[in-house]
């Protein structure tokens, strides 16, 4: 069973940045999609980025293109270190971003943005104020 436990989360003024790392554990396929999706208050939970295992190819939602960037580590063997740094925060970007994962089944693109993804970590809260 996949194990995914998300860090970094915190407050931070406008324009600052932030870097979450999600490290994903207990993969029983060969490749997935591990992704960062978020959920604010009286919002629907929103995909923000993902990225492969198989090639590192990534997806990013219009909105956080050239302020985010998903980058994966997988030093440690049965340990994927999948982190997302975020630039250039706005207020916007304010919600709990959790990080999840589904096997690898299409694009990377095509997953993010339509696929259910069966695990997901606890969340951690990303707040951008003044």
């Amino acid at each position: 069973q996949l194990q995914l436990v998300e860090s970094g989360g915190g407050l931070v003024q406008p324009g600052g940045s932030l870097r979450l790392s999600c490290a994903a554990s207990g993969f029983t396929q060969d490749y997935y999609v591990i992704g960062w999706f978020r959920q604010s208050p009286g919002k629907e939970r929103e995909e923000v980025s993902c990225i492969s295992t198989k090639d590192d190819n990534t997806y990013y939602r219009d909105s956080v293109k050239g302020r985010f960037t998903i980058s994966r580590d997988n030093a440690k063997n049965t340990v994927e270190t999948v982190s997302l740094q975020m630039n250039s925060l706005k207020p916007e970007d304010t919600a709990v971003y959790y990080c999840a994962a589904v096997p690898l089944m299409a694009t990377v693109d095509v997953m993010c943005a339509r696929v259910e993804f069966g695990s997901w970590g606890q969340g951690t809260q990303v707040t951008v104020s003044s």
